[in-house]
C-alpha cells in the first residue's frame, strides 16, 4: 500500500475504556478485580435479556538492523517480528490446551446441560482441527444426546449454521465467556467461536429485529468477500496509539497459520490483518507474547499483541482492539484476535487504552 492510502486521523480522541478484563485483552498481569473498574463507551449495548448466574500514518520507519526474534525476559514468551529471517510469524509454535473434561450449557427457560467436551464434533471441519470446535457444535451435541430437540441449517448466504428451533420455539441466539470473564452482547458466528475448557455458554430468545440485524451483516461479509473474489480485503483497519494515529484502506489480508493447533491451514484471523500489514511494509514492528494463563483465568492460551511500531505495552496500558460490521452493538468482544475467525469483516481498529 502507498502514501495515498494512509491518512491521519484528526480531532479529539476519543477516550475508550475496556469493560473486559485486561487481563486477557493486553496481556498484562492485572487481576479480574481491577479490571473491572473500566467502563467501555464505544459499542456499549443493553442486554436484552437477564444473563444467566453460573455458580461455579506514522511516517514508515526503518526497523532496527538487527532484531532479536525472542525478546529475553522471565515469564511467558515474546516474539519480536519481523524476525531475523524477515518473516511475520512467531518462529515458535505455541498450542493451547485440547478440550477435555466436562463443559455446560445453559438453554433459557429450558435449563442447563452438561456435555463431555471430549465427545464433541465439529460441523466445521474447515475451520477447526480435530479434538476443536464451535459454541455451536456444543449445542447440536446436546441435541445429539437427546436432551432438546434442535432444528438447524447452513446458510451459505451467511457462512454460518442458523438455530430454526430449539424443542420448537424459534429466535435464539447466544453469550459466552471464557474463563475469567463475563457474557456479553456479540455479533459472531456461533460456529466459528472456539471452545476452550471453562468456557460458559448461555442460548437465549433475542428481540426479531436484532437477529435480523445479525443475519444482515453476516451476508454483507459474504457479499464483500465474493465482490472481491474470494480475497479477505478489509475496507478500513484503523490503529491509535499513543505516538500516532492513522488508517489504511483496502487492506488484503492473508492467513499466517499462527494458530495451526486449532485451525485449518488458511483460516484467516483477526492477528492477520496485522501480520499482512507488516509484511505490506505498513508496520515495522510487532511484539506477540504467549499467555497460558492470566491471574484466575486459565485457560489463557493465546497470543497477546503486546506491540505495535514503536508503541508497547506497560503498565495498565496497551492495545485492545474490534473488528466486524459498523454501526451494530457486540463488536468489541472479548475473543483474543489470534482465535478470532474473520470472513470479511467492514473494518478493523486497533486503539490503546489505559486503565
Amino acid at each position: 500500500m502507498g502514501q495515498d492510502l494512509r491518512a491521519k486521523l484528526t480531532g479529539k480522541k476519543e477516550g475508550w475504556k475496556s469493560v473486559a478484563c485486561a487481563a486477557l485483552i493486553l496481556g498484562v498481569a492485572l487481576t479480574v478485580a481491577s479490571c473491572s473498574a473500566a467502563t467501555a463507551t464505544h459499542t456499549a449495548a443493553s442486554p436484552t435479556a437477564a444473563a444467566p448466574t453460573y455458580t461455579s500514518e506514522p511516517p514508515m520507519a526503518t526497523a532496527p538492523a538487527e532484531t532479536p526474534t525472542t525478546v529475553k525476559r522471565s515469564g511467558p514468551p515474546s516474539y519480536l517480528l519481523p524476525t531475523e529471517e524477515d518473516a511475520w510469524r512467531p518462529p515458535v509454535s505455541h498450542a493451547g490446551e485440547m478440550p477435555t473434561g466436562t463443559g455446560a450449557v445453559r438453554i433459557q427457560d429450558i435449563g442447563e446441560f452438561i456435555f463431555d467436551a471430549s465427545k464433541v464434533e465439529t460441523l466445521r471441519p474447515d475451520i477447526f482441527r480435530p479434538g476443536h470446535f464451535s459454541l455451536f457444535d456444543v449445542l447440536v451435541h446436546v441435541a445429539k444426546e437427546g436432551d432438546i430437540a434442535l432444528e438447524y441449517h447452513f446458510d451459505e448466504t451467511m457462512d454460518t449454521h442458523v438455530i430454526d428451533a430449539i424443542n420448537d420455539q424459534a429466535g435464539w441466539w447466544y453469550r459466552a465467556q471464557y474463563s475469567g470473564g463475563w457474557t456479553e452482547d456479540n455479533v459472531f458466528r456461533m460456529d466459528m467461536y472456539p471452545y476452550k475448557n471453562g468456557t460458559k455458554l448461555w442460548v437465549y430468545i433475542e428481540r426479531e429485529g436484532r437477529l435480523a440485524t445479525i443475519y444482515r451483516t453476516f451476508r454483507e461479509e459474504v457479499e464483500r468477500l465474493a465482490s472481491n473474489g474470494g480475497r479477505v480485503i478489509i475496507p478500513e483497519v484503523i490503529i491509535r496509539s499513543p505516538a500516532s494515529s492513522y488508517i489504511l484502506q483496502n487492506v488484503v489480508v492473508t492467513p499466517h497459520d499462527v494458530r495451526n493447533d486449532m485451525f485449518q491451514p488458511g483460516v484467516v484471523t483477526a492477528l492477520d490483518a496485522l501480520l499482512s500489514l507488516g509484511e505490506q511494509g505498513e508496520l515495522f514492528r510487532l511484539k506477540l507474547t504467549w499467555y497460558e494463563r492470566v491471574g484466575t483465568a486459565d485457560p489463557v492460551d493465546t497470543f497477546y499483541v503486546e506491540q505495535i511500531d514503536e508503541a508497547e505495552a506497560h503498565d495498565r496500558c496497551g492495545f485492545v482492539y474490534e473488528t466486524g460490521p459498523r454501526g451494530v452493538s457486540g463488536v468489541h468482544i472479548h475473543i483474543p484476535s489470534d482465535i478470532r475467525v474473520t470472513v470479511s469483516p467492514e473494518y478493523a481498529l486497533w486503539f490503546w487504552i489505559c486503565i
